[in-house]
C-alpha cells in the first residue's frame, strides 16, 4: 500500500473547513476520505506554526536557532579559509 501525499492547498482548506466552516471533525474527515486523527494533526499544525506547516515533498522544517548557528560557522569557516590562502601564498613567496 503507498502512502497517499495532500498537497498544502488541500491540508489548508481541509482544515479551514473545520475551523471556518464549522463542520464537525468527524464528518469532514469523511468527506475528505482522510483519516479524522490526520486531520486534527493538520489542525495543529497549522495552528502552531502557520507558516511552516505543511512542508512537503520530503522537506524538513529547520530550527533557526539551528540556522544561524550554522551560518555563523560558515563564516568562520571561510574566514579561515581565507587566511590560509593568504598564508600559502606568502610562505610560497618566500621559497622561491
Amino acid at each position: 500500500m503507498t502512502r497517499r501525499k495532500f498537497s498544502r492547498e488541500f491540508t489548508t482548506e481541509a482544515v479551514r473547513l473545520v475551523t471556518d466552516r464549522g463542520v464537525a471533525v468527524a464528518q469532514a474527515a469523511r468527506d475528505l476520505d482522510v483519516a479524522e486523527s490526520v486531520l486534527r494533526r493538520w489542525m495543529r499544525e497549522l495552528t502552531a506554526t502557520p507558516a511552516a506547516a505543511f512542508p512537503g515533498n520530503g522537506q524538513i522544517r529547520a530550527d533557526p536557532a539551528e540556522i544561524a548557528a550554522l551560518k555563523k560557522e560558515v563564516v568562520r569557516l571561510r574566514a579561515e579559509r581565507d587566511i590560509l590562502k593568504k598564508a600559502t601564498a606568502f610562505f610560497a613567496r618566500e621559497v622561491i
